[in-house]
């Protein structure tokens, strides 16, 4: 299997990427709790420079909450910026999501008023790979107020801005981060979260390297009982549904997308795919 996954324009969207990232003071990088650093970008550092960084863990309500408290305090650790839990529904982690994003810019805002400026609103961006929920965060963090202010002076005219509070403004485009993608096992874990588009693989192959990874000894008996299967293979959980075609084929392209949606759900169990480094 390869996954072929190339967007077009690279160097084009890093460079209105950039351009954004120049707008404003933090930056709200938005990864998949599902796969903690599968969903990160090799180079955030280079990418983000020293712009001071709160990571959100997304889509926390499809993961086991034990296992990501781990996960949080070994990024804490190894960015050396807050981390925070989201989940794609409801929005009680807003409050904290705002504050933290205020006081990240704090220190810019303080050197901006040392020159003699006025104190302004922090500013900040969404960014994130494909599909991890950076517009669900834009829509949660600006449903409160829809107070659009415009583009500011000297920014492309179609930057819009929103209003959260008086103490923060918030670019209402998210930041996508455009990669080529070398580490095909990376690849692959995109693909199971849907961030890498379905034209880039048969859905075969990727939930078979699923179905491998849930044969691990950490999943395994959870996945096991939910197919009702002694193995976890395209061909067994066929028979098991009974999905056979005229031909009396198996049909495995239907299993396969049934497997991926059941995981990408939240069905199979609530797995974290990345394995927690040792030292974290």
């Amino acid at each position: 299997m390869h996954i072929h996954w190339y967007p077009g324009h690279i160097a084009k969207a890093e460079r209105q990427l950039k351009e954004k990232l120049n707008l404003v003071d933090v930056v709200i990088e938005v990864r998949d709790a599902r796969i903690p650093l599968s969903s990160s970008y090799t180079n955030i550092k280079k990418l983000l420079g020293e712009k001071p960084r709160l990571l959100l863990l997304n889509k926390a309500d499809l993961v086991e909450k034990e296992e990501l408290k781990q996960w949080v305090a070994y990024l804490k650790k190894e960015t050396g910026f807050p981390v925070l839990i989201t989940e794609a529904k409801g929005a009680k982690d807003l409050a904290l999501v705002t504050k933290q994003a205020v006081d990240l810019a704090e220190p810019k805002i303080q050197a901006l008023m040392a020159k003699g400026l006025l104190r302004r609103p922090a500013r900040a961006m969404v960014v994130g790979m494909p599909n991890v929920g950076k517009s669900s965060v834009i829509n949660k963090l600006t449903k409160s107020s829809k107070t659009k202010i415009g583009a500011k002076a000297g920014v492309t005219r179609q930057q819009q801005w929103v209003r959260i509070n008086p103490k923060l403004e918030l670019l209402d485009t998210p930041g996508i981060i455009p990669t080529k993608q070398e580490n095909q096992l990376q690849a692959t874990k995109l693909a199971f979260v849907s961030s890498i588009s379905e034209n880039a693989y048969s859905p075969e192959p990727v939930a078979s390297a699923l179905l491998e990874l849930l044969s691990t000894d950490k999943f395994k008996k959870q996945a096991l009982e939910f197919y009702n299967t002694t193995n976890l293979t395209l061909e067994d959980i066929a028979k098991s549904r009974n999905w056979i075609l005229k031909n009396d084929m198996l049909d495995t392209e239907r299993t396969a997308k049934y497997i991926l949606k059941d995981y990408r759900e939240g069905r199979i169990g609530k797995f974290i795919l990345d394995e927690l480094p040792i030292d974290g």
